[in-house]
C-alpha cells in the first residue's frame, strides 16, 4: 500500500518528528545546530510548514534516525519521505 499525505498530515507527522527530536537529548543538538535553530524559533515555527520541512529533512539525511523516528510512532520507514514530499519544497522533479 503506498503512502499519501496531505499538507495537514504531513505537518502532523513533522511535528511528531519535532517532539522526537526534542526528545533525543544527542541528536536534538546536531539538528540545531545543522539548521542553526534556537529554542525561540523551535517554539515560534513549530507550525511553518517549510520549518516542519526542514525537520524532516533533517531526520532523513540518515537511515537509523529514520528507523528510530519511525519504530517510536510505529510508522512505515518510508512515511518521513512521503509525507516531506507533501511539504513546501517536496515536490518530486522529474527530469526528461
Amino acid at each position: 500500500m503506498k503512502l499519501s499525505f496531505s499538507s495537514e498530515s504531513a505537518e502532523t507527522l513533522a511535528l511528531n518528528a519535532l517532539g522526537w527530536l526534542a526528545g533525543n537529548e544527542e541528536l536534538m543538538p546536531v539538528f540545531m545546530g545543522a539548521t542553526g535553530a534556537s529554542i525561540d524559533d523551535l517554539k515560534g515555527r513549530a507550525g511553518d510548514p517549510a520549518f516542519l520541512a526542514s525537520v524532516l529533512d533533517f531526520i532523513t539525511m540518515d537511515d537509523q534516525w529514520v528507523v528510530a523516528f519511525c519504530d517510536s510512532q510505529q510508522l512505515e520507514y518510508t512515511a518521513p519521505m512521503m509525507a516531506r514530499q507533501a511539504l513546501p519544497g517536496g515536490e518530486q522533479v522529474n527530469w526528461t
